[in-house]
């Protein structure tokens, strides 16, 4: 389980940094995403999408899968 951060992103936070990792994710994540963003979250949501989104371009292959099928539930 990821470290929990007492931080909490804003939904643009949110959307800039789903931005700024794009072309690391699977495509169909970054449009159901995008699409999810658009409507209001609850702020622990959008706190827990911002940490699996943060240096997922540095991820290994197997923490990407990983935070891929977190970030799925998000958006069934």
């Amino acid at each position: 389980m990821m470290g929990k951060c007492n931080i909490d992103h804003s939904q643009e936070s949110v959307v800039a940094k789903l931005e700024s990792q794009a072309e690391f994710l699977p495509g169909s994540l970054t449009g159901g995403l995008e699409q999810f963003l658009k409507s209001e979250r609850p702020q622990e949501t959008l706190n827990e999408v911002f940490h699996l989104l943060k240096k997922y371009d540095l991820a290994s292959e197997e923490e990407r899968k990983e935070r891929d099928s977190k970030l799925k539930q998000y958006i069934k």
